[in-house]
């Protein structure tokens, strides 16, 4: 596919690219008094839509023109500390690697004041056609701005949650 992209751009990218100014809403507190575990993915989800449309072009513009768009094949959400009501973050990407029609990113949701990490998520998805409901190779233009970003990524240190399996760790 040889379209023209419609937004973003091709680089270099920031080293993570961060989403800033977010907030915890009121309706994601739970009975707990802390943001809700449903509502981490969409704080995360949302980031990544600001991702992938201003800095990678394969967001809600590039879908509406091209019927095609990425699919949640897999995701893994580590949670590390609370956000509370109104506290703001943003949310730290980094490309960590892709195929022509996969993409595997990790996101780190960032508390503003502390700095802290409060969450982490992992996630491969596929380039999807709408009508045929099946993988489809990334635009050209797509597929050189996923390799720069990976580039831009590459010299960032590994966090621990990267690839971690999942299971109950026994005490030593």
């Amino acid at each position: 596919m040889t379209q023209s992209p419609i937004g973003g751009h091709d680089g270099p990218y920031p080293a993570p690219v961060v989403v800033a100014g977010r907030v915890v809403a009121p309706e994601w507190i739970d009975f707990n008094g802390h943001m809700n575990v449903g509502y981490y993915g969409i704080a995360f989800d949302q980031a990544a839509d600001i991702l992938f449309e201003d800095h990678l072009g394969l967001g809600e513009a590039h879908v509406a023109q091209a019927g095609q768009g990425s699919f949640v094949l897999q995701e893994q959400t580590h949670f590390l500390n609370e956000l509370r009501e109104g506290e703001g973050f943003s949310v730290r990407f980094r490309v960590v690697d892709h195929d022509s029609k996969r993409l595997h990113v990790f996101a780190e949701m960032i508390r503003d004041g502390d700095d802290a990490i409060c969450a982490t998520q992992e996630v491969i998805s596929m380039n999807v056609d709408h009508t045929t409901r099946r993988s489809a190779v990334y635009p050209d233009w797509a597929l050189r701005r996923l390799a720069r970003m990976k580039s831009d990524h590459a010299g960032l240190d590994r966090p621990p949650q990267l690839g971690a399996p999942l299971g109950l760790r026994q005490p030593r």
